[in-house]
């Protein structure tokens, strides 16, 4: 393997609900971070709902409005909230919680010569807050299908990113959260591809068959084991 990439939200970093919170105290609307927490899941399965269903243009207002309707919003409310949460996402970007663990991988693995990037269906403005989180120098590419006009599993987004990384499909690795949009999307084109902390959000019908181009992993440790099974020395 020659290169590997990241999805971002889920990945490298997650929803911070206790910032969510606070946004929502500012519009007079109480919500325990707690339930927010539990909803989570809720709304990553209408994630891969709505891209499996071919809904395009990353369907940000519908998983905010599943979020809140099930962490107990009134109906009334939940539209506007979920309308008004993304016009701020520009300036306050709910997904900066880093997953523990995951940004040191992707260094670790640029120390050893190898590149990474990110693949994320993104409202435009992902760059912004990479810089913010000051990760900006550790990433080769940043493929953002809000700035780019094309999002995941379609091809045209991971092939962007492998001409930046002048590399070939199979000399990939795709680290993602997205049965949908990054496990089958890569796929499709030929990289291998790694089911991170995805599984209990699969589809009913669908089949993981861990191979020499699949895998799946619930932690930065398994994601390590695999990337070692692959050729890719990985580690902190």
């Amino acid at each position: 393997m020659r290169a590997v990439t990241f999805d971002f939200g889920q990945t490298l970093a997650e929803m911070d609900t206790t910032m969510l919170a606070g946004r929502l105290a500012e519009r007079g609307v109480t919500v325990p971070v707690a339930a927010l927490e539990h909803a989570r899941p809720a709304m990553w399965r209408r994630y891969n709902e709505a891209i499996r269903e071919g809904l395009g243009g990353h369907p940000w207002v519908l998983l905010m409005a599943t979020l809140l309707r099930s962490a107990g919003v009134t109906e009334a409310a939940v539209l506007p909230l979920a309308e008004w949460l993304f016009s701020e996402q520009p300036r306050r970007n709910l997904w900066r919680r880093p997953i523990a663990g995951m940004i040191e991988r992707a260094r670790a693995l640029r120390a050893r010569g190898i590149p990474v990037g990110v693949i994320s269906n993104s409202e435009g403005a992902l760059d912004l807050l990479i810089a913010e989180m000051g990760w900006t120098d550790d990433f080769d590419v940043v493929a953002d299908s809000g700035a780019l006009g094309m999002e995941k599993p379609h091809r045209a987004i991971f092939d962007w990113t492998l001409a930046r990384l002048g590399c070939d499909a199979a000399d990939v690795v795709h680290v993602g959260d997205s049965w949908s949009a990054d496990y089958l999307g890569a796929r499709a084109l030929g990289m291998r591809a790694v089911l991170f902390r995805g599984r209990d959000l699969m589809p009913a019908d669908a089949v993981l068959v861990e191979d020499d181009r699949g895998a799946a992993c619930e932690s930065p440790d398994g994601l390590d084991e695999v990337l070692r099974r692959w050729g890719v020395p990985g580690g902190r």
